[in-house]
């Protein structure tokens, strides 16, 4: 996954190191692509800056603390930098965040020559675009869309795809609409600026471990730009049909908000410090839920939409021009029920942070209520689980630990407020769930706490009874169960499987990035530090070249698999690190 990253949480854009934009779904995150090569070279579209000989890929990192990114190349001619980024700063109260990407061309040495290629595209590659050129702009349109890019580029030489020396700095503004652009290099210069204070003011405020500080300072980054902000929805991923493993079928529309993400994400900005985001999200789920079914559905869309109907688009060659294309998520259809105790742990500030008590006057009590009723409910039912087995449905034991989790936090919340009816319901759900994993998940002769009732299934959303709090640190089961989940999903380079049986797809090979993140964070809470770091470490080794996780990793190659980037990835990154910080004094 050679890929940067750039956005300001109304799209994000994935650049290559050949400076090629491979990905951007415009105008928002669920949107078609506009650049989509990374699914298809030929119809996805292309906005590419590189040396004119295309002789090697640029050198790609970050201004420090930012999501601007600089890819710098060489050539026999001489060397320049490409600079991209998505505009975003404050203006007066509101986020400033077009629709709008700025790359700007720096000749750093010599008489480089460079190429620009610029050939949007629409519909997912079934819209191509009207090319016009006016005196100041390229102009792409169709029927439906228009696409403007504004330069001081040659614009014939554009067109004609002719490489041209540059003696200058040079500005291009990809936006959308056809209007004019006055001051291109003021707008660029000063917009460059304020993007980089915003990025940097961000990070100024983020608490930070004592280690491992460059890394949870760019997945913060990461995380922040997979949200949509003007409803607080966070998507999983930036992108669609990026496979799990090379060949495999799975591969799936990730760019849609998981409300199972609520509680870890949500646990990840309070660990960082940022209330904003916390809001942003809360709000974002008080509209969903209330405005639900009595079921509540796994997935929804970035505005609370439901249905996320998936489709297979055939016209596209996929990844690597060897994996079929999806876009939606027949997700939205499952039966989940670990959702409702999520939910109770995501609103929970509505109720414990005073920081919201200016922007909530009633802290929504009928809400807490129906999601106990729901734990109540449900607390013996079957679901499709946490990993969406399509095709199996099961009383599993993280669907419990929600349970479990929620109603505590439900207890406490009723206890503060006096909520004389909440109080005896919460406190026997959350005892009814504990005896219920306690009876049905351990596994005396296996050692372990297994995935589902019935089962003797590995499971490694199981090293959560430890990271939750479930089981205390100190229990006779505690390593025991750590040790004996390890060793069953243990693959190669000491990472491991979410689980180890085979699914509606056959068996998993890779393993999946953050479940190696859960179990360092486990071994730093059973005082096996040493080994948790050493763990964490060799983690971090699988990143790519800027420090950004996808889903899965190769487990003997090494090589990133699966939607990128993962938000759940850099998540479990946040929460490992601060576990296995040494502490400030």
């Amino acid at each position: 996954m050679d890929f940067g990253i750039v956005g300001n949480c109304q799209y994000s854009a994935l650049i290559d190191r050949r400076g090629a934009v491979v990905w951007m779904c415009w105008p928002r995150f669920d949107s078609s692509f506009v650049f989509g090569s990374l699914l298809d070279a030929s119809k996805g579209g292309l906005f590419s800056i590189n040396a004119a000989d295309d002789s090697e890929m640029g050198k790609q990192s970050y201004l420090p603390n930012t999501n601007i990114l600089r890819t710098a190349f060489h050539s026999a001619q001489g060397d320049f930098e490409v600079i991209d980024f998505a505009p975003r700063f404050k203006v007066g109260r509101k986020s400033f965040r077009p629709t709008m990407l700025i790359r700007m061309v720096r000749p750093i040495s010599g008489e480089p020559l460079a190429r620009v290629r610029c050939v949007p595209t629409y519909d997912y590659g079934r819209a191509p675009l009207d090319r016009r050129l006016l005196s100041d702009r390229i102009l792409f349109s169709s029927q439906d869309i228009k696409f403007s890019l504004h330069t001081d580029m040659p614009l014939n030489l554009i067109a004609e795809d002719k490489p041209f020396v540059l003696s200058k700095n040079h500005y291009m503004v990809f936006c959308m609409g056809s209007d004019e652009l006055p001051n291109l290099k003021q707008t660029c210069e000063s917009y460059l600026e304020n993007t980089k204070d915003y990025w940097e003011t961000w990070v100024k405020h983020c608490h930070l471990p004592a280690d491992y500080q460059a890394e949870v300072i760019r997945s913060a980054l990461v995380l922040k730009l997979h949200q949509f902000e003007d409803t607080g929805a966070i998507i999983a991923a930036t992108t669609t049909s990026i496979p799990e493993a090379k060949g495999t079928e799975r591969t799936w529309d990730y760019r849609y908000c998981w409300l199972r993400d609520a509680h870890f994400a949500l646990n990840a900005f309070r660990k960082l410090g940022h209330f904003e985001e916390i809001e942003g999200f809360v709000n974002y789920l008080r509209t969903v839920v209330e405005s639900a079914d009595q079921i509540i559905q796994p997935v929804y869309g970035l505005t609370g939409e439901p249905k996320l109907k998936e489709e297979i688009l055939t016209h596209l060659e996929g990844y690597q021009g060897k994996h079929c294309v999806r876009i939606g998520n027949q997700a939205h259809e499952h039966i989940q029920h670990d959702v409702y105790g999520e939910l109770i742990l995501a609103i929970a500030p509505l109720f414990l942070d005073l920081r919201f008590v200016a922007n909530v006057m009633e802290p929504p009590r009928s809400m807490l209520l129906n999601l106990l009723l729901q734990i109540k409910r449900y607390m013996h039912a079957e679901d499709a689980g946490l990993w969406e087995f399509r095709n199996r449905s099961r009383i599993h034991t993280f669907s419990l630990l929600m349970h479990w989790a929620g109603s505590a936090k439900g207890a406490q919340i009723a206890e503060k407020y006096q909520y004389l009816e909440m109080i005896p319901l919460a406190q026997e759900l959350e005892k009814e769930a504990r005896e219920a994993i306690e009876k049905q998940a351990w596994n005396e002769e296996l050692g372990f706490y297994v995935q589902a009732r019935g089962s003797t299934d590995y499971d490694a959303s199981m090293l959560l009874l430890i990271n939750l709090g479930f089981i205390p640190t100190d229990h006779p089961h505690t390593k025991r169960h750590i040790e004996k989940l390890a060793e069953g999903l243990l693959t190669h380079n000491s990472l491991i499987r979410r689980y180890a049986h085979l699914d509606d797809f056959g068996s998993t090979e890779n393993a999946f990035t953050v479940c190696s993140f859960w179990l360092a964070e486990a071994m730093g809470r059973i005082d096996q530090t040493a080994g948790g770091r050493l763990l964490f470490e060799k983690l971090l080794g699988c990143s790519n070249h800027l420090g950004l996780f996808s889903e899965d990793i190769d487990p003997v190659s090494l090589e990133q698999w699966g939607n990128f980037p993962q938000v759940y990835s850099h998540v479990g990154l946040i929460l490992a690190a601060f576990q296995l910080s040494q502490p400030w004094d």
